[in-house]
């Protein structure tokens, strides 16, 4: 695939989705949808800078409503689908498994449906050029203990309703492949990191939490081990899968970043003390609180991304340390992003803690 680019990106108004979108505006050119059905992690806000293009289009739908994704892919004639759109957190996920199924599972069945059609209705050239990019998760793979890495190559383990119903998406992406030869090609990213997170996830949730004087709930003893990849470079990685990766293939996607949950949020009370110290030089870290675990938590993850650097020459840009330091100083510098989740937050809805229930709820 050459540049410009013409995506439509499902999930666009999300936290990787909206950076994504921005990146692939860059292009002189580019035409880019932001495809969102705009729950609660799907913000227009997340799109101010990308509604000033002339390529962007915000189209409002469902990837389980397969008729309506069928008529923007009419709209837009994409050459590339990146397909982001999931309910994503582990804790929800507890809670209520269903709608992870609904979504992740069937929502992607029914985008992948949709596609193909479009897809066996183009010209020999355009078939051959498109591509579809579903994008996932090492949480497929499950867990590891002190040592190992996870590859293209591991076997799928999922520990929690989210992983699995991933690991199900995963599958069924690979089968549109080898089934109907659609051209897919499956990512597997280690955590995110960045501006413009919701903060229901580790890094924004208690920075949202540090600046409110709030305690900032560390599972266990924060032990648990994540390799940090900044939303910046995967981004990048997913462009340069799209533009160079052949068909069926799969790529894990790591920012080499390993931390301990208790090292990940010492490092942003440092930050915090430096760029707003609190008064009466007390500490950030003061406000770490450890509470129960989450059932069933994995210990560790690690990605080997060798493959993608060997055959699509990415590799991260931005240190842990640097694109930390970003992300703190873009949550500072964008307050106003926070105003609306704050007011949600007055019943603390928001930041609120999930996943203790031992039993989903019914249907």
């Amino acid at each position: 695939m050459t540049l410009p680019y013409n995506a439509i990106v499902t999930g666009g108004a999300g936290f990787i989705g909206s950076t994504l979108v921005d990146a692939l505006l860059r292009a002189p050119q580019s035409r880019v949808t932001a495809y969102d059905k705009l729950t609660y992690a799907g913000r227009l806000e997340n799109l101010a800078a990308a509604a000033q293009s002339p390529g962007y289009r915000f189209v409002k739908g469902d990837i389980l409503d397969s008729h309506h994704f069928r008529s923007v892919l009419d709209q837009a004639r994409p050459s590339v689908v990146f397909h982001l759109a999931a309910e994503s957190h582990v804790d929800r996920s507890i809670e209520d498994g269903g709608a992870f199924v609904r979504t992740n599972v069937e929502g992607t069945e029914r985008l992948l449906a949709a596609t193909l059609d479009y897809w066996r209705g183009l010209d020999d050239a355009s078939r051959a050029a498109f591509r579809f990019v579903h994008v996932s998760t090492d949480e497929v793979f499950g867990t590891l203990g002190a040592d190992g890495v996870f590859s293209e190559t591991s076997p799928f383990a999922p520990n929690s309703p989210y992983a699995a119903s991933k690991a199900a998406s995963d599958m069924i992406a690979r089968a549109y492949f080898r089934t109907y030869d659609l051209p897919v090609v499956v990512t597997n990213c280690s955590n995110n990191f960045g501006p413009r997170q919701f903060p229901e996830k580790l890094i924004p949730l208690c920075l949202v939490r540090a600046l409110a004087g709030q305690p900032l709930p560390i599972y266990g003893r924060g032990e648990q081990v994540r390799d940090w990849l900044f939303v910046e470079d995967h981004v990048e990685a997913l462009m340069a899968v799209a533009a160079r990766a052949a068909p069926g293939e799969s790529f894990c996607i790591g920012g080499g970043a390993e931390l301990a949950n208790l090292e990940t949020i010492h490092a942003l009370c440092g930050l915090l003390d430096m760029l707003r110290p609190r008064p009466a030089s007390a500490r950030y870290a003061e406000l770490i609180t450890f509470v129960p675990d989450r059932p069933g938590h994995d210990f560790r993850y690690s990605i080997d991304s060798e493959k993608i650097a060997r055959q699509l020459g990415w590799r991260p840009r931005h240190s842990f340390a640097a694109a930390l330091e970003a992300t703190v100083e873009w949550y500072l510098d964008n307050e106003a992003w926070l105003v609306p989740l704050a007011a949600q937050d007055a019943g603390a809805e928001v930041t609120r803690r999930r996943g203790l229930a031992a039993i989903p709820v019914s249907r």
